[in-house]
């Protein structure tokens, strides 16, 4: 019985194993697989796979490095932590273009110019990644994603045989910038997304920085040159559109943010006339404007010094989003101020005045849809350093 079991072991160790001995034939091909972004915020940047086809071996398979599951545990405290586990997933190709079928999203492919001893490593590479106990990976959006690993994969395989350049990319433009350009502005998302993060997005991403998106993988991939049995070549051996579809766009819903602000300063500024012409104070006002400005700068600093994300910290948004007005906005409800409150308006008064030094010297851009409630946060607190004398 226990020969028995012990075949039936190795059997399956040897079946396990068995891809990673398959040599490729010289028909494989080795792919960079670039979708089209999706209309959900988590797809917004498109998506980057690699797929292997063999016609002789009768294999056509996709590597996808963006596997991650909702139902694992504590799969939202980790996540808020940062140390969100994403896994390596091996399967049928035909699978994967069906689903960004049924999306409707874009699908391009680059078939890699390479020898048989290339392939044969990437082959290889990926099967030993996936592996049970390699195929999972602490995900950054920024720094290790599934696009990043097209491009580290690359590299370590072809060492330096590969040069990565892209003559067209604008060496001047910061992770935040990039980021940009593929969320609209005036949508929840983009504002969530630059309220949390901090000014390490700000700094400037050359071409194998910005391949943490998925359109710059396929623009680098396209520029770059390898070097193939003692010749220069280009990466890029062919390319083919699979899926030809428009591209998405992320939706701006009627309630964004620039004009859920826009009333907010309209209401605000109203108030505060009021106030002013009948020597008054309206204290719930005071209270909801501190109260929230006081939470989610909390929510910042907790980001910030207590989670493993590496692109919340840095944040200035705290120079608005202000920690101690939480606590303020209880003193507030006072019918009598204390005789520092004055100072303390100023204070944030100067604060605010600082946003804009770093926003036009690009040391940290602000959510542009938060302009309006830096303006009513300024008249507000201008009111409050006159009046609470």
């Amino acid at each position: 019985m226990k020969k028995k079991n012990i075949l039936i072991f190795l059997f399956l160790v040897f079946v396990k194993s068995l891809p990673a001995q398959i040599n490729l034939s010289d028909s494989s091909e080795i792919s960079i697989i670039t979708a089209g972004p999706g209309t959900e915020l988590y797809e917004a940047f498109g998506h980057s796979a690699i797929r292997i086809k063999d016609p002789i071996l009768q294999m056509d398979i996709i590597y996808n490095y963006g596997i991650f599951d909702y139902n694992a545990p504590n799969f939202y405290v980790n996540f808020t932590k940062g140390k969100l586990l994403y896994k390596l997933a091996r399967y049928k190709f035909k699978y994967f273009l069906t689903s960004y079928k049924k999306d409707k999203r874009w699908v391009k492919e680059q078939v890699l110019n390479l020898n048989q001893k290339q392939k044969q490593a990437y082959f290889i590479f990926l099967e030993n990644n996936v592996r049970p106990g390699n195929e999972t990976y602490f995900y950054d959006p920024y720094f290790n994603n599934c696009a990043t690993k097209l491009r580290d994969i690359t590299k370590e395989i072809l060492d330096n045989k590969v040069h990565f350049t892209d003559k067209n990319y604008n060496q001047k433009q910061s992770f935040r910038q990039l980021m940009d350009k593929e969320i609209p502005w005036n949508t929840w998302g983009s504002f969530g997304i630059n309220l949390a993060l901090g000014n390490k997005l700000d700094h400037i991403a050359d071409y194998e920085a910005a391949m943490y998106l998925p359109d710059y993988v396929y623009a680098v991939f396209k520029h770059s040159r390898v070097l193939v049995d003692g010749k220069t070549l280009n990466l890029i051996k062919k390319e083919e559109k699979l899926l030809d579809y428009k591209e998405l766009k992320q939706n701006i819903i009627t309630l964004n943010p620039l004009l859920v602000f826009c009333f907010i300063l309209i209401i605000g500024v109203l108030i505060t006339y009021f106030d002013f012409k009948k020597k008054k104070r309206t204290k719930w006002f005071d209270f909801i404007l501190c109260f929230v400005t006081g939470i989610v700068g909390i929510l910042i600093i907790f980001l910030w010094f207590f989670t493993d994300h590496s692109t919340t910290s840095n944040n200035y948004n705290i120079l608005w989003a202000f920690a101690p007005n939480l606590f303020m906005s209880i003193l507030l409800l006072n019918k009598r101020p204390k005789k520092w409150f004055k100072k303390y308006f100023v204070l944030l008064l100067i604060l605010l005045g600082i946003i804009p030094l770093f926003w036009i010297s690009g040391f940290q851009l602000f959510p542009l849809a938060s302009l309006p409630l830096l303006i009513l946060l300024f008249i507000r607190y201008l009111f409050l350093s006159l009046k609470l004398k």
